[in-house]
């Protein structure tokens, strides 16, 4: 193909990227941090938290639930253990928390067995909304106040929250906290925006009602992963308009990234592997578009080796990609009070571009691992 073509085709190509992006940092920016309101009823609240193999963690998250600023007479805690081979159930049981209650599965789903958890909580709840977090995760004192006042404020069906990764100055960690803070930011636009659906099940919050309303996850119960996503957009189908972003620093939960690069590429695959369930064309055409942008960087890559010219639009290419997230990166990290990481994407830029394209491939035809199930 001649250079012009392909010269041509990178500056379509990162034109419309930097619509995209544009779109995204307006609507980020357009989102104002949520101001508690003054006085506000206490709702009742179920925490559900489904758990697998958690030993190393259930504690320090029951910890953090006993610390909550929201009364204790008004939120429960449903951990629901998922066939754990660990001492996760014998530590939840014997924690002292009067509003504490452990549900054991007793039929094992290798396809959503999340799912079947998260339903088993929801089933016990007394509580009128539901918040959903992992084991693994570690909220604010006033995590629960805010949820039930930022719901009492927007009678929200469905509420995405903010979620950051804990860190330490690792390339892997470092690289999966900026790689996640731009995946947050993207969702609190979108979201707010309402261009598409996301969220991350480390922190959400829906009506118990709208759950029973949209048959919970009946018609996505065969999919491994989508307890978040997919359930997001069937509540969005049935209650347009009442689907909300909760931009507040107190309401961020962090939890923790993954400890190596193997565990860190299944859980990308896991999280991809819905990616061809979605009915919502949105979504879906962003995502083709992100995937078709970073196979145009590898492809110009390839051309490089057989003609040196096109080595300069390989490094226009990253340059200009860069200089595009900038912008929307330095915003959302400034709001996880993250800016310290932001040096780092021109580094990262490559790796997130190889990752990208062969998480997009392996996911849609491969198994992946997680929690000691194989699971496609």
């Amino acid at each position: 193909m001649p250079k012009m073509y392909w010269l041509l085709i990178t500056l379509i190509f990162l034109l419309l990227y930097a619509i995209l992006i544009s779109y995204y940092l307006n609507a980020w920016s357009k989102l104002d941090e949520y101001a508690l309101s003054a006085t506000v009823d206490n709702g009742l609240l179920s925490v559900i938290i489904p758990a697998r193999n958690e030993e190393n963690n259930i504690t320090n998250l029951l910890n953090a639930l006993a610390q909550q600023s929201y009364p204790k007479d008004f939120f429960e805690i449903i951990v629901v253990d998922d066939f754990s081979e660990d001492a996760t159930a014998d530590i939840v049981r014997k924690f002292p928390l009067p509003n504490l209650t452990l549900i054991q599965l007793n039929i094992s789903s290798q396809s959503s067995s999340k799912k079947k958890a998260i339903e088993a909580g929801i089933n016990k709840a007394a509580g009128d909304l539901i918040i959903t977090t992992d084991a693994d995760c570690i909220p604010s004192q006033y995590w629960l106040e805010i949820i039930n006042n930022f719901y009492i404020k927007t009678r929200a069906a469905f509420i995405a929250a903010p979620v950051k990764f804990s860190h330490n100055q690792s390339l892997l960690q470092l690289f999966q906290s900026l790689d996640f803070l731009t995946l947050q930011g993207i969702t609190a636009a979108s979201v707010s925006s309402g261009v598409h659906s996301m969220c991350n099940g480390a922190n959400l919050a829906y009506k118990k009602e709208a759950f029973i309303h949209v048959n919970g996850f009946e018609g996505i119960d065969n999919i491994a992963t989508g307890d978040d996503m997919l359930l997001m957009h069937k509540i969005r189908k049935k209650y347009p308009g009442k689907i909300f972003y909760l931009k507040q620093q107190d309401a961020i939960v962090t939890t923790q990234p993954m400890h190596n690069w193997k565990e860190f590429m299944m859980q990308r695959k896991r999280w991809a592997s819905k990616t061809l369930v979605y009915d919502d064309y949105r979504i879906i055409a962003v995502l083709g578009f992100i995937f078709l942008l970073n196979c145009l960087f590898i492809a110009l890559i390839i051309v490089s080796f057989i003609n040196s010219f096109y080595w300069w639009l390989v490094f226009g290419f990253w340059l200009v990609k860069t200089v595009i997230e900038i912008p929307f990166v330095k915003s959302v990290a400034k709001f996880y009070k993250e800016e310290n990481i932001v040096k780092y994407l021109p580094l990262f830029q490559p790796l997130h571009i190889f990752y990208t394209v062969y998480i997009g491939l392996v996911s849609q035809f491969s198994k992946y691992e997680w929690k000691g199930r194989k699971t496609k």
